[in-house]
């Protein structure tokens, strides 16, 4: 069966499945250099141009599906329950050509008996298009259940998803049965208290509107210190709060006591008189605490094998809460895919149709299956190009001790990127960090990425077992800390990507000849894109940037020919 997953909304995205296999996953801010969280943008022509590169067109297509969404949020967050159709006005199909479209609910907060597979079907009467919608939530479930090595196995498994407009909820999948049972949620605040509440803290309240706050309070937080008598203020709050609606869960109530968890706690905080960093630490180690103890309690009303567990959903890109799950005990594994935001709902909501319509529950997928590089490259007056192999690059990263644009292949899945949209630079120059952060436009306190050899990872980290997406978080180990200070948090962490030969080859070459070099297994990696937008599309971006002295893509090496002094006023 041949199905196309579309993401209507922010995190737009346009995924085909063939037989249980993923063709592509192109998700909108990795085209044309949009935004990042761009909506859905393309028009029909735009999707049926994408679909023939890889042989496809709608006319061969078995099923469209469109993840399911919400009507106005305000309205929404002022209900008992979600209404069971959203209507998505005006999106735009073609140039002056725009429709309503019909689709499934959110999925906020889910009874006991909600079925997660419940279908929306509709059709496009001026296309002659019908497809299925189903909910956002289920489209979450499916995408964690449908890529993990639990599928593979044909294991049962917990799946939490949580996200900005959910309540941490928690089901479990019966595989023999294919069946989804719902447990509930784990507790009642919206995945959006995270950022909400950062926002009435400087730095980020002059930054209402910037959605990429999550990550940047992620790396904040390491400036602060965890205050004891506040975390218990925040614990008493949320407790008071959560005991006032216990009778009566629906999200009108869920609602009321995420705002007023935030204004009551900021006040206690103001009070106190406590800075910023410590105010939002000591929030994460919160709703850390609160998810692993809340959590435990509900996993053990229930008689379910704790083998296995999936983590999806916005929240499930914290690297911090990610590990704090994996070592809290209460499963034995864990899997988190690449792509838990909504990034990945366009893959979810065609998977939800895999589930539904075909005996099969396992997709078979790569992470490097987003749009591949355009090569559109002219002669001009500022660049050399020369046939620059992988091994040339690992001595030009050693030798000049300078940033380097890598772009290869096709686009990762998801947010982070693994090496082929990236900016990889050696990591033993002290300074190194901060001119990273300078090209980049980023704050001080970011933090860059290692990437390593997954052999060498150990040695270098702990616990440094194999994490090639970047989900965990790993301590630099106090013998490396000062041999590669540029990949070193400011708490000592590092948000680390292993690498074997089969999961990039081209990546696993540049490590292994860097390290003949160097003795080091391992480089700076961070993403390739203008501020605020999604990674390069093309050639012919970077040079636009013109933030570095090179670039390299496809055994190519391009030079300016007058070189910048990168590491100048730094």
């Amino acid at each position: 069966m041949k199905i196309l997953g579309i993401k209507s909304s922010h995190d737009g995205a346009l995924a085909l499945i063939d037989n249980g296999k993923l063709i592509f996953s192109y998700e909108m801010e990795k085209l044309n250099n949009n935004f990042r969280l761009a909506d859905f943008n393309l028009t029909f022509e735009e999707i049926e141009s994408i679909l023939n590169k890889y042989n496809y067109s709608f006319s061969t297509l078995d099923h469209v599906a469109i993840d399911g969404w919400r009507n106005d949020k305000e309205e929404v967050l002022k209900l008992e329950q979600e209404d069971e159709i959203t209507i998505l006005k005006d999106l735009e199909l073609s140039k002056d050509f725009f429709i309503d479209l019909k689709l499934a609910k959110y999925g906020a907060l889910l009874s006991e008996t909600d079925d997660v597979l419940k279908v929306c079907n509709a059709k496009i009467d001026a296309l002659n298009l019908s497809y299925s919608s189903y909910m956002h939530v289920s489209g979450h479930i499916f995408s964690a259940y449908c890529t993990s090595p639990y599928a593979k196995n044909n294991e049962d498994s917990y799946i939490l998803s949580w996200d900005g407009g959910m309540v941490p909820q928690l089901f479990y999948y019966e595989a023999k049965d294919k069946k989804v049972i719902n447990c509930g949620p784990v507790f009642l605040m919206f995945g959006g208290v995270y950022p909400d509440f950062a926002y009435e803290f400087t730095p980020f309240s002059e930054k209402r509107k910037d959605h990429s706050i999550s990550g940047k309070l992620m790396a904040y937080i390491a400036l602060g210190n965890k205050n004891e008598e506040l975390l218990q203020h925040y614990f008493r709050i949320y407790n008071d709060l959560e005991a006032n609606v216990k009778s009566e869960i629906n999200i009108k109530n869920v609602n009321w006591v995420t705002e007023q968890f935030k204004i009551q706690s900021k006040e206690i905080c103001i009070s106190m008189g406590l800075s910023s960093e410590d105010v939002l630490c000591t929030f994460h180690i919160f709703l850390e605490n609160l998810l692993i103890e809340k959590l435990k309690v509900l996993v053990d009303k229930f008689p379910y094998s704790k083998s296995n567990f999936c983590f999806v959903g916005g929240c499930a890109l914290s690297i911090k809460w990610n590990s704090k799950l994996r070592n809290s005990g209460i499963f034995d594994t864990m899997w988190v895919p690449p792509f838990p935001n909504d990034s990945g709902s366009a893959i979810g909501v065609a998977c939800c149709v895999m589930m539904d319509k075909t005996d099969t529950t396992i997709l078979d997928w790569n992470v490097y299956s987003g749009p591949g590089i355009i090569e559109n490259i002219e002669e001009n007056d500022t660049y050399l190009s020369k046939s620059f192999s992988v091994k040339a690059l690992a001595a030009l990263l050693h030798e000049k001790d300078e940033p380097v644009v890598v772009l290869n292949g096709r686009a990762e899945l998801g947010p982070r990127s693994l090496g082929n949209r990236s900016i990889i630079s050696p990591a033993t120059n002290q300074k190194m960090k901060g001119l990273l952060n300078k090209v980049k436009g980023r704050e001080f306190y970011r933090p860059v990425a290692p990437i390593c050899l997954e052999d060498d990872a150990p040695n270098v980290f702990f616990p440094g077992n194999p994490d090639p997406f970047m989900l965990f978080e790993h301590t630099v180990r106090e013998d490396w800390d000062n041999r590669v200070p540029a990949i070193v948090h400011l708490d000592g962490s590092a948000r680390l990507q292993t690498v074997n030969e089969n999961e990039n080859n081209v990546i696993y070459e540049l490590l292994s000849e860097y390290k003949k070099l160097s003795g080091i297994p391992l480089l700076c990696n961070t993403s390739a894109n203008f501020n605020g937008k999604g990674f390069f599309p093309d050639l012919k971006s970077v040079m636009e940037w013109e933030s570095v002295n090179y670039f390299w893509c496809n055994n190519k090496l391009y030079e300016r020919k007058e070189k910048m002094d990168l590491y100048e006023n730094l």
